[in-house]
């Protein structure tokens, strides 16, 4: 007789149904998985012992084989202690396996029987919901994860005889509760505000326009001027995410395992700073066990490089596909994976290895050749991805002690939903929602340009000897500085903003 018991693993961003298939016959001892399992599945025969023998159940004494079909996928995690060991006792006749075939399990046992919280465990939800399972066991540390799954009923346990007394029929547990809400509303406070921000109006005006239209922004300027200050503080300004887009996101952070503290659905928009030391692969994803990079964890917010030319050039580079295509394809000889890594990038950085060069009152040491060698460890076609270049000057004394609040960044907030709201508009038959995700053939249908502001633009083009790409982002930008000021038609002086913001462009900056 062989009984089945029904798990998932994740691939990608998503799940793949797992069966857990045991036969129990004469002849031979111990247990054999099959099935492709990795190490740690592996290694749960010995916790499934213990778990028993902890809890007051019986191994059987002949031979046991489990099988996790289907069999040529590979299974990884700890994930299948809790279905496998299920399996077993309803083989064995210590459960009753009428639930088995409507439940999904999920978890990790512990020597005395406990149930310990894995990851994966919200895309593992959805794809049981769409199987047609009608209630998924998990540990209880990831009930409010499994919860954001509407139409299936979570099962917290906190071990295995919770979980054999459930099955038995010998006690009732309350599924957890739903946490599906109005995500604006539910929007948690940011501890950064712009408010805190003093002077810096050109440099909160280009953030302003890269939360309105998704733009990509570099900032520059010398150590002390407010670059990560002001970089810390792009998240509050963002509009609320939508409740797709908080699916999305606390399922990326489900898989790497990195929800941390929160409870079910993200809420906030992710900030991702790794450090200038990290690997290709921890920026990207991938990896033996493959996993979302920081662009993957950054999704639907926002990546921030400091001080960005310390990066290695390797590391750089890999930015170009996701910052272009807005999701980053990993191939590897046993696996290929597909994360989404649509997030804004704010970079920082000095202009010098001193970090004086064009200061106004301090002294560059460096030589030109220097600058022009610091600089260089940013490539052009990394540079033309990043549609705002922002000279960050240092703040004066009187701007420190002014007495005048600044802005909060409630307030730039409210003028960056109002342009978000004129973009869903204008594309909501075409499936993006930024000005910066529109392709070439989009610019010509919605983005015309008088006369004048063609011409505009042909002049910096020639005297600053921009690409194609530049050209084609100077007029996204402008789009959205149209759309902050609530305007139908791109005049020069939009174009002219968005020229303006080509700093690293010019001559002044060695290039």
């Amino acid at each position: 007789m062989v009984v089945r018991s029904y798990t998932g693993t994740v691939a990608g961003i998503g799940a793949i149904g797992v069966n857990v298939e045991v036969s129990i016959t004469g002849g031979g001892l111990g247990l054999f998985l099959v099935g492709l399992p990795d190490n740690a599945v592996r290694e749960s025969e010995q916790r499934i012992r213990s778990a028993f023998e902890h809890s007051g159940f019986k191994m059987t004494a002949r031979k046991c084989v489990v099988n996790l079909a289907p069999a040529d996928l590979r299974k990884e995690g700890s994930g299948f202690d809790l279905p496998i060991a299920v399996a077993i006792l309803a083989a064995t006749n210590q459960v009753v396996a009428d639930k088995l075939a409507d439940s999904i399990f999920v978890g990790e046992l512990s020597l005395d029987g406990g149930i310990r919280g894995v990851k994966g465990v919200l895309p593992i939800t959805a794809e049981a919901r769409t199987k047609g399972f009608k209630r998924i066991y998990v540990a209880r540390d990831n009930a409010d994860e499994a919860a954001v799954v509407e139409g299936i009923e979570v099962l917290a346990v906190d071990n295995l005889l919770q979980v054999t007394a459930s099955l038995n029929g010998e006690c009732e547990i309350e599924p957890t509760a739903g946490i599906i809400e109005d995500m604006a509303a539910e929007r948690e406070a940011y501890i950064d505000d712009f408010a805190d921000v003093k002077g810096q109006q050109f440099a909160k005006r280009a953030l302003e326009i890269a939360a309105a239209g998704g733009h990509n922004v570099i900032m520059i300027g010398p150590p002390g001027s407010g670059k990560t200050m002001l970089a810390r503080r792009m998240p509050s300004i963002l509009p609320p995410m939508t409740l797709e887009e908080a699916l999305e996101t606390t399922k990326i952070h489900s898989v790497a395992g990195k929800l941390g503290t929160h409870k079910g659905l993200m809420r906030q928009r992710p900030f991702r700073a790794p450090h200038h030391l990290a690997s290709p692969v921890a920026l990207i994803g991938g990896g033996q066990t493959p996993q979302p990079g920081e662009v993957s964890l950054a999704h639907n917010g926002v990546l921030f490089l400091d001080e960005m030319p310390e990066f290695g050039h390797s590391v750089l580079e890999v930015l170009r596909q996701p910052l272009e295509d807005k999701h980053i394809a990993i191939a590897r000889a046993k696996y290929a994976v597909d994360y989404p890594s649509n997030f804004t990038l704010i970079a920082s950085m000095n202009p010098c290895p001193c970090g004086y060069y064009n200061h106004p009152e301090k002294e560059c040491s460096c030589s030109q050749a220097s600058v022009h060698r610091y600089m260089g460890r940013i490539s052009g076609p990394l540079m033309d991805r990043i549609d705002l270049h922002v000279e960050v000057i240092p703040v004066t004394r009187s701007e420190m002690s002014a007495s005048t609040p600044a802005e909060s960044s409630a307030e730039v907030r409210g003028r960056v939903i109002r342009a978000r709201e004129i973009q869903a508009e204008r594309f909501r038959d075409i499936g993006i929602h930024t000005n910066t995700m529109m392709t070439s053939a989009m610019l010509q249908r919605f983005c015309p340009l008088s006369a004048e502001a063609r011409r505009l633009l042909d002049m910096a083009m020639e005297r600053l000897q921009l690409s194609a790409r530049a050209y084609d982002r100077i007029i996204k930008v402008a789009r959205t500085i149209a759309d902050l000021d609530g305007e139908r038609d791109i005049t020069p002086k939009h174009i002219s903003e968005a020229i303006s913001y080509r700093t690293l462009d010019r001559d002044s900056w060695g290039r």
